[in-house]
């Protein structure tokens, strides 16, 4: 993983956050809780690579033949 995909997931905590938080003073607590999901999987979908790549290697690393 490298250092630009941890400042991408920061931006988008940090924008989901300040954006949650303006839509949850404006009434819309709905609109809040789908903006934090799509956050999450968002960034889901990025790290999800990721966790496969390191299963992977303990795979090969416990099964070398």
């Amino acid at each position: 993983m490298t250092v630009n995909m941890i400042f991408k997931i920061a931006a988008v905590g940090i924008l989901v956050s300040v954006l949650s938080q303006v839509l949850k003073h404006s009434g819309r607590e709905e609109h809040a809780f789908l903006t934090s999901l799509a956050g999450l999987l968002l960034v889901l979908f990025w790290i999800v690579p990721y966790i496969y790549e390191l299963f992977e290697s303990i795979q090969r690393l416990f099964f070398v033949s």
